[in-house]
């Protein structure tokens, strides 16, 4: 028999609820301001002794050591994948293993890569470099310039935040370019537009950057001309939310510029699509809420986030269109109507768009169809429409598009389930064909398990879809340790994945995982992400336990042996769980997160996502948001279990201060805790495989105590 849920205490007001909720009164009744200094002395005070008493428990685990052995075995095992790019006329991979934990960007050619011995040429080492030049630089990508792909701007963090420093280098001398292109530290938006010309949205000095830190501001920067000599040529507004203005140029497979586009965020998801006609901004007549994939035939290749209606037609949100450049610019005269047909595809209520590649004259579309993968290439017929071709994939399977070219009309893309390990392989998309390139070897023994898709029944009667691996002869009273994952926002998608770290730590000692499709997401297109933005959040937390419940009903686990993770976002959902259903969890790794939903939007870079959450500063948004933040709603009293809350300092996208915050209250309540803050590697966990195993093995040490213990 399962135990019995524990029962929470009777309820008390949450002692730390400001009665005055306008953004001063938040601040005064908020007694750990500062621990929002990232480095501040008290501040790090805190983060010290929080790591020692966190590492003691769990280092100083038995199973530490051998988890974190197992997990650096997979996170540096030399045969993984090496994620492909084009580049030029070979295939470019960055690489990171115990030899290289800093990495490597190096190339080789097509055949070579499909070889079982492929000959590697290294362009740049990022560990040699960092040793060269004193810095903890973590790798954060390379944009080449069409179609040779010689001329590269390289993107170089300090320790793994956000911000990066660029640099050209040149692919066929193998060095930094003598009068190259260099910026300076910062949250830059940038694009080549020719050989010597790039369009660069970037912090230009006092006055040039939104409240979140963002650019609003776009430049066209010339060779040899500082940031303060460019020309200005599109302006923004200081009060811009969102990421900043971003420039886009789109071009043919020749090279060839076919349009610049520049996105200007109104918040988190509404934006002004303009077009540079002959050097001059024009604004488009598109949706604020819409995704442009590309340009081909004279037509935008985009996905409309709402009901759109124009003259002549009408579009239903998540559906892919083409639409001709000339129907969306603004005229004085006639509304020109192209003959060709304008819609590629359109998703039912249970699928969504995962992922577009934009060809010659094929667009290759990613299809999510009830969180399971399918993969189709469109035809432009013009107006004789879209011929859709499908291309088998695995069954029960997740569908990625990598890197496209359309000089060679390939698309990468890999397929991978929770049991089965990735494939990664070529269509030409001329012929639809598929070529199998590499293969992962299996990381954990997948023979024991199984997966299955249930749905649970959410506050308002939406069916919440959710997917359980668990031992195939694992009895159902109750009794397995299960760990709960969820995001639910941003309208980002979590298909089944390959988790070989969980698979090896986890699942081969009896765990379940279970996966939740909760509102928020893009699971089934925009309606799944905007039924919970702003006053109707809670719902997305609603789903969330209701999965939980639905797990426990059906005797898969029980509130003793359940256990949630979350990060960034999923540290809002996690923390808000916690605080309103103790009683459905005994364990929490809250990672990376957003908690003091009342003041997010004064830590960099919070106010960026108001249009997700809603703006604490109107008296009405900050009511609905006070009702759930994690922060303000702890209270004396309630049954709350032992949690694991980690993040970074150098995280400079959400700010450490909702950790520290949260934990240290927790503790002042009395209530046991974990708290441990990394001092390097960003938001993304990416800067070193070595550090991030150590990171997997607390994440799991932890679970193992309050779930198999």
């Amino acid at each position: 028999m399962p135990p019995p849920p524990r029962v929470m205490a009777q309820a008390v007001a949450p002692p730390h609820m400001p009665a005055d909720l306008t953004p001063a009164g938040v601040r005064a009744a908020d007694d750990h301001l500062a621990l929002e200094e990232v480095n501040g002395t008290e501040a790090m005070a805190f983060v010290a002794q929080s790591n020692q008493r966190a590492l003691a428990a769990l280092t100083g685990d038995r199973r530490y050591e051998t988890f974190r052995q197992q997990a650096e075995a997979i996170l540096t095992a030399t045969d993984r994948i090496p994620g492909p790019s084009f580049l030029g006329e070979g295939i470019g991979n960055f690489w990171q293993d115990a030899a290289n934990p800093k990495g490597i960007w190096r190339r080789t050619t097509l055949d070579s890569y499909r070889s079982s011995n492929t000959r590697w040429e290294t362009l740049l080492d990022i560990d040699a470099l960092s040793r060269a030049e004193g810095r903890d630089w973590v790798w954060k990508g390379a944009d080449c310039l069409a179609p040779d792909e010689t001329r590269c701007l390289i993107s170089l963090s300090d320790g793994g935040k956000d911000a990066v420093v660029v640099r050209e280098f040149d692919t066929s001398t193998g060095r930094w370019v003598e009068d190259g292109f260099i910026l300076p530290e910062g949250k830059h938006r940038l694009e080549w537009l020719d050989r010597d010309t790039l369009l660069v949205a970037t912090d230009f000095g006092a006055g040039t950057l939104t409240e979140s830190g963002y650019p609003f501001i776009v430049k066209s920067l010339m060779r040899g001309q500082t940031l303060a000599q460019a020309t200005e040529v599109y302006r923004g507004d200081i009060g811009d939310g969102g990421y900043g203005v971003s420039p886009s140029v789109y071009r043919d497979r020749a090279g060839a510029v076919l349009a610049v586009l520049i996105s200007r965020p109104l918040d988190t998801f509404r934006s002004e699509t303009w077009e540079l006609v002959d050097g001059r901004p024009v604004k488009l007549n598109l949706p604020e809420r819409v995704s442009v994939y590309g340009v081909q035939g004279g037509s935008f290749i985009l996905s409309p986030d709402e009901d759109w209606a124009r003259p002549g037609r009408s579009h239903k949100a998540g559906s892919l269109l083409a639409i001709c450049i000339p129907c969306v610019r603004p005229t004085d005269g006639p509304v020109v109507i192209s003959n060709q047909a304008d819609t590629i595809f359109e998703p039912t209520d249970r699928q969504s768009i995962g992922g577009v590649r934009v060809m010659q004259d094929r667009v290759v579309v990613a299809i999510s169809d009830n969180v399971v993968g399918r993969l189709a290439v469109f035809h432009n017929r013009g107006e004789f429409g879209w011929p859709r071709t499908d291309i088998a994939v695995p069954d029960n399977s997740a569908v990625g598009l990598g890197d496209s070219s359309k000089a060679r009309g390939q698309v990468f893309l890999s397929t991978q389930g929770f049991l089965t390990p990735p494939t990664l392989s070529v269509a030409d998309v001329s012929t639809a064909a598929l070529t199998e390139l590499r293969s992962s070897p299996a990381k954990f023994d997948a023979s024991t398990h199984v997966t299955e898709q249930f749905e649970a029944r959410s506050s308002d009667g939406t069916m919440i879809p959710y997917f359980v691996t668990r031992p195939r002869d694992m009895a159902m009273d109750g009794s397995a340790p299960t760990i709960l994952f969820g995001y639910g926002g941003f309208q980002v998608s979590f298909p089944p994945a390959y988790k070989p770290e969980m698979g090896r730590l986890w699942l081969e000692n009896g765990g379940v995982f279970v996966q939740a499709n909760i509102r928020g997401g893009g699971e089934f297109g925009p309606e799944w992400h905007q039924a919970v933005l702003n006053e109707n959040r809670q719902l997305a937390f609603d789903d969330f336990a209701a999965v939980a419940a639905d797990l426990h009903r059906r005797g898969i686990s029980s509130p003793r042996r359940t256990g949630i993770y979350g990060r960034s976002n999923g540290g809002v959902l996690t923390s808000v769980s916690i605080t309103q259903h103790p009683e459905l969890f005994h364990a929490a790794v809250i990672e990376s997160p957003l908690i003091d939903m009342l003041r997010y939007h004064e830590l960099p870079a919070g106010a960026s996502w108001i249009g997700e959450y809603g703006d604490p500063r109107i008296p009405e948004e900050a009511a609905w948001i006070a009702r759930y933040s994690a922060y303000q709603n702890l209270r004396p009293g309630a049954d709350y279990p032992r949690v694991y809350i980690t993040t970074n300092t150098r995280d400079d996208r959400v700010h450490p201060g909702h950790s520290r915050k949260f934990a240290a209250r927790l503790g002042e309540m009395g209530y046991d805790h974990l708290y441990y803050e990394e001092t390097s590697g960003g938001h993304s966990n990416d800067a070193d495989p070595i550090a991030n195993a150590r990171r997997w093995a607390r994440h799991y040490v932890y679970l193992a105590q309050q779930l198999m213990d």
